[in-house]
């Protein structure tokens, strides 16, 4: 009976060792994991996120929900090497809807020496060429202003077909209108599942929030929304942040001229 318990009491602490040394070894991939993958990001605590590295041009976007903004404090904010240099400006969504913020937003951030963009949130249950008129009416392009943006995110239950169709509706409305080829922006599943091939044509702004350096997509894009939660003087909310993806150079090249 002793030799036993002590055989008993032996196995026992053979499986506490092994335990203890998978314990070590999970926490030790985790650990590596996660060094992988901040070191390509740098945590800014003023700003309260952490931001890509390899990307020089950084902005954000706004609507209503970051309320009255401080356009010259969100221009004078200089961390580091960021500062803020453009943002994306809801205009309009559906067939007759302005954001009540974006007359004043659209005035101050050029004002205050911002690169602005205006963009539109797609509803699909409404018709796209409609909708791009609803823009078109509220949206007075100018020179070194970003291209038009498409926000569409969710289907509202239409058909994949419908949904493809109203959106190049919008797509070509607003293209022959300004002269411009507009950008599309939604997130990598999105974009995926309901939208596809037949859209790579249009440059891409993407949504993927807590990617390691950049969003998990095959197709070429030219912005990426990598965090929902920043946070920049002048702005009482929380405020998305987005980086472009390349030089000033061709940053330049993509503005109205």
């Amino acid at each position: 009976m002793g030799a036993r318990r002590r055989k008993k009491k032996r196995y026992r602490g053979v499986r506490i060792v092994w335990a203890i040394v998978s314990v070590l070894t999970s926490c030790y991939y985790v650990y590596t994991w996660w060094l992988g993958r901040v070191a390509k990001f740098t945590h800014y605590p003023v700003f309260g996120i952490a931001i890509p590295q390899n990307y020089s041009i950084h902005g954000i976007d706004v609507s209503k929900y970051q309320q009255i903004i401080a356009w010259e404090e969100v221009k004078a904010m200089h961390v580091e090497n960021i500062q803020l240099g453009f943002a994306f400006i809801k205009a309009t969504e559906g067939i007759g809807n302005m954001d009540v913020q974006f007359k004043r937003n659209w005035k101050r951030a050029k004002k205050a020496g911002m690169i602005r963009g205006a963009y539109h949130y797609f509803l699909a249950t409404k018709d796209g060429k409609t909708q791009a008129e609803n823009f078109i009416k509220c949206v007075d392009l100018e020179k070194n202003d970003l291209p038009p943006v498409l926000d569409v995110e969710q289907t509202y239950g239409v058909s994949s077909a419908t949904l493809k169709a109203q959106v190049k509706k919008w797509l070509q409305t607003i293209e022959f209108h300004y002269g411009i080829k507009p950008l599309i922006y939604t997130n990598v599943d999105f974009y995926n599942q309901k939208l596809g091939k037949e859209f790579d044509q249009y440059p891409l702004w993407i949504a993927h929030y807590y990617q390691p350096d950049q969003p998990r997509i095959k197709r070429d894009w030219i912005f990426w929304q990598h965090s929902e939660a920043g946070r920049v003087n002048g702005i009482l909310s929380h405020v998305d942040f987005n980086v472009f993806n390349g030089d000033s150079s061709e940053f330049k090249a993509l503005l109205v001229n």
